[in-house]
């Protein structure tokens, strides 16, 4: 068959599937308020570093932020079959913080073990984030859309071993010595990829996945008269596991490393300021070790009826030079009951809780929210070899 042709067959044959959702998120704050960007969420980080950092007093929320939509097409070619998604939401993060506006999620193809563009880190379990109505999820949990190169030699139905190259990046947190004129001239490089891999062994009973990543992050001064130059290796390893349980389903996940908090859903900076015994170069870096837990329990009632339950914790050993205010520990934990009318809408009640403890100074603030969700999915498929 000429080349024009078997262009035109796959075109002909190519499903696709469109999806998506409307969701509505209304909510309390019962008044240790955190940062008001991120007052629709529950993050242990963004809750207030000293006493009535972002004010006081109870505040509602609403918004439509979660709402998704994306594509999928699988295109079956002579070369074997080609998958593409493409997704956004309307959640704004960066410079788009607060922002109900576009975000990308997933833009990314398959083919053949094959995987290049943007979607979850092997170094990530996404069947870990338990079905909650907040957005943000447990901080303790391994959670990073990246942008990577990856291949996996072995595919065997929901079980994997997958490598992949994917995108550097951290941040580094000066703590005492932020004010130095010096730091002004330090700039962050990233000379080399981040390399992470994964091993998932799926059977009835649920899946166990072990996940492993290693990284290097460096600094330069780019100061008349350096004073901090330096680099740091991250690493890490990230154990989890969905266990089926006749109604139930747990999900579980242990994770620990150095200076891998930039993969972490909620964790604070990768790199912290510690004092140098080099005269030349007095202020040096080093990478946070950090420690992730995620316990949680989904719980279907019946046909029109489902809970949510569980706790979350991240724990970071902090640098000698980091500020006594910054980020040490964060507690998450949530309960729901959802009711499903039909497959294409849910609704109920989400109460939440957060934690969070300083570095040095004994600070910790607590924040518990009510949260009421109501989401409306949509899907269709077109295309494809109709039988």
């Amino acid at each position: 068959m000429p080349p024009e042709q078997i262009a035109n067959s796959s075109d002909e044959s190519t499903q696709l599937e469109i999806y998506g959702f409307a969701m509505l998120d209304l909510g309390y704050d019962f008044g240790k308020i955190g940062d008001p960007d991120w007052q629709d969420t529950e993050r242990p980080t963004k809750l207030p570093a000293f006493p009535n950092e972002f004010g006081k007093g109870g505040r509602t929320y609403a918004g439509v932020r979660q709402s998704r939509f994306g594509v999928k097409a699988t295109t079956p070619t002579s070369a074997g079959e080609i998958k593409t998604t493409f997704e956004f939401e309307l959640f704004g993060v960066g410079v788009d913080t607060g922002q109900t506006t576009f975000r990308l999620r997933h833009a990314y193809g398959v083919w053949r073990g094959l995987r290049a563009g943007q979607t979850w880190s092997p170094f990530m379990d996404p069947d870990v984030f338990p079905d909650s109505v907040e957005y943000w999820g447990p901080n303790g949990m391994v959670f990073f859309r990246n942008v990577q190169l990856a291949y996996s030699p072995y595919i065997n139905g929901d079980s994997d071993v997958t490598i992949a190259v994917e995108r550097p990046g951290a941040s580094a947190d000066t703590g005492t010595y932020a004010e130095r004129l010096e730091l002004e001239n330090v700039v962050a490089r990233f000379p080399a990829p981040d390399v992470s891999a994964d091993a998932k062994f799926a059977g009835p009973w649920g899946h166990v996945k072990v996940a492993g990543i290693f990284r290097y992050i460096r600094w330069d001064d780019l100061g008349p008269s350096p004073t901090v130059e330096g680099h740091v290796y991250g690493w890490g390893v990230n154990l989890s596991s969905n266990i089926k349980l006749g109604p139930a389903l747990l999900k579980l996940q242990a994770v620990y490393g150095s200076a891998i908090e930039n993969y972490m859903n909620d964790a604070g900076a990768d790199v912290g300021a510690k004092p140098s015994n080099d005269p030349a170069h007095p202020i040096a870096g080093e990478g946070l070790p950090v420690l992730g837990l995620v316990a949680f329990i989904d719980f279907k009632w019946n046909d029109y009826f489902s809970s949510t339950a569980g706790w979350s914790y991240v724990h970071i050993d902090n640098s000698a030079a980091q500020d006594p205010a910054a980020f040490h520990q964060g507690h998450y934990a949530l309960g729901n009951i959802l009711v499903h009318p039909t497959k294409s809408l849910f609704f109920g009640p989400e109460l939440e809780w957060g934690r969070r403890s300083n570095n040095s100074d004994g600070f910790s603030v607590n924040d518990y929210k009510l949260q009421f969700s109501v989401k409306y999915s949509f899907s269709h498929s077109t295309g494809g070899i109709q039988k």
